[in-house]
């Protein structure tokens, strides 16, 4: 069979010699030194492959990338960028398509592993092009099984759909997990609540060898031992309400993945019983006393330290160690300060779609206030404030004064919100220091409320434009849009 056609296109000669050296004992190679010209290779040529740099005189590379994707749809997208501007890259996905980013300077094995994979995408898409045009000789069984994965694509529910920039702490986290994915062992995912294990529970069960089989979740948090132990193992004619047996998820999960959240929840009993489904494939329904096997993957989440409870003889140290072997810390959205832009755009085409309202952009001062944010709910709470900022809004953008007040009194810095002013009660530091700590954030909030309006500010305050204006010049506050009010005055 012939070797799979990658195209590269880049302006600079020296970047296209260096892709084709690390591609060529793999693919067979075009190149093109502008959009333009590549536009004619793949009118002449069956490409596969795209790997375009970004930023080249005349036609960009998403530019570039649009056309090709409304012309040959089934080619496999890549871009090089020496940027990670997160607004851009949510427009490349939008506009373009991009299957993956990959910055620059890039690794010779990274660049071929990214070709290998877009080729595998691409065989893959055209397979599933052609298991549609079968569906209708397939009988209704088979018709509904194929029917449920190509729904569960359609839905994202891999790792494509864990959103993170090119350097984020995530990256690390879904490699992890990829690797884990593949063996059939179980997994302990551990992390504040609201941080997407359960997402990345799913993405681990669809990347396994058991992705054609069922996948069923259950959280433990605040549900009562014996309702839990019959929703997991099923109980007898008699038990369950309704006086019917009850089939549990252990046994519906077999063959395939069960995510047990707040793991660290379980009661003593519930314990045991699972310890055993892993020691030995056993359980027993809830009032019965026949033994039933299963084989299912069990993949566990904590938002406790387990290790700290089995210290402390709260968590049985057998279980710990079963569920152990495969261990993931998935990091708090604090830590993922380069990601929350690029999750609040996504966030926010979901969601208009959902609600019908067509609101698609996040102006960047209130992605400033967004990424300073420490966000202690993590994915959900962000999501919230999307949606708050969603209903609220009366234009076509997303404005800063539409964000809630502790949000927009969050400190600014580098590393995101401290929650200093929380504690400054308490904290070091003189009387003026502190009350001038207050008055700053007061000062920024208000005015983010006014969308920088100084006289409508000054007048809640109850300080003159003047008063205003001097300590803003004393704190160094300034309106990060680089906005003037309509009102304000000639300088």
């Amino acid at each position: 069979m012939s070797r799979p056609l990658v195209l590269l296109v880049d302006d600079e000669p020296h970047a296209l010699a260096a892709m084709r050296m690390a591609l060529e004992d793999e693919f067979d190679i075009a190149a093109a030194a502008s959009g333009e010209e590549a536009l004619r290779i793949l009118e002449d040529q069956w490409v596969q492959v795209i790997i375009s740099d970004q930023r080249m005189p005349g036609m960009t590379g998403v530019q570039f990338l649009t056309q090709a994707r409304e012309r040959w749809p089934e080619t496999v997208r890549i871009i090089l960028t020496g940027y990670t501007d997160a607004s851009a890259m949510v427009a490349a996905i939008n506009e373009a398509g991009i299957h993956q980013f990959l910055t620059k300077p890039w690794i010779p094995d990274q660049l071929a592993m990214a070709a290998r994979n877009a080729t595998r995408l691409f065989h893959l898409a055209r397979e599933n092009e052609r298991l549609a045009l079968e569906m209708r000789f397939l009988n209704s069984t088979v018709e509904t099984r194929l029917e449920k994965r190509r729904r569960a694509l359609r839905e994202g529910m891999g790792f494509e759909s864990i959103l993170r920039a090119p350097s984020s702490p995530m990256n690390a986290v879904v490699q992890a997990a990829r690797q884990f994915a593949s063996f059939d062992l179980p997994v302990l995912l551990t992390g504040e609540p609201g941080t997407g294990k359960a997402q990345l529970a799913r993405a681990m069960h669809y990347g396994s060898l058991r992705s054609d089989r069922p996948f069923h979740e259950f959280n433990l948090q605040g549900v009562p031992e014996e309702l839990a132990a019959i929703e997991l193992f099923g109980a007898k004619r008699g038990v369950a309400a309704g006086n019917a047996s009850r089939v549990g998820l252990v046994q519906k999960a077999d063959r395939g993945t069960l995510h047990l959240g707040a793991i660290d929840t379980a009661s003593p009993a519930l314990q045991m019983a699972l310890m055993r489904m892993l020691g030995t494939g056993s359980f027993s329904p809830v009032g019965g006393q026949e033994t039933l096997t299963t084989n299912l993957r069990l993949i566990a989440s904590s938002h406790r330290d387990l290790r700290r409870l089995v210290a402390e003889g709260q968590f049985r140290a057998d279980l710990y160690y079963a569920l152990s072997a495969g261990e993931i810390a998935v990091p708090p959205l604090r830590a993922r300060r380069g990601d929350v832009a690029l999750l609040a755009q996504v966030m926010l085409a979901d969601l208009a779609a959902t609600h019908g309202k067509p609101i698609h952009e996040i102006e960047p001062a209130a992605l400033e206030f967004l990424e300073n944010y420490d966000w202690p709910g993590n994915l959900r709470e962000l999501s919230n404030e999307i949606t708050r900022m969603l209903v609220f809004t009366q234009g076509k953008v997303l404005t800063a004064d539409l964000i809630s007040r502790p949000i927009l009194q969050a400190s600014p810095s580098e590393s995101g919100a401290d929650r200093s002013a929380e504690a400054v009660l308490t904290a070091d530091g003189t009387l003026k220091d502190r009350v001038e700590l207050i008055e700053m954030r007061i000062l920024r909030e208000t005015l983010t409320r006014h969308r920088w309006n100084k006289s409508r500010a000054a007048a809640e305050l109850g300080l003159s434009r003047v008063g205003l204006r001097a300590k803003l010049d004393r704190y160094g506050i300034a309106d990060p849009a680089g906005r003037l009010a309509a009102e304000e005055e000639e300088d």
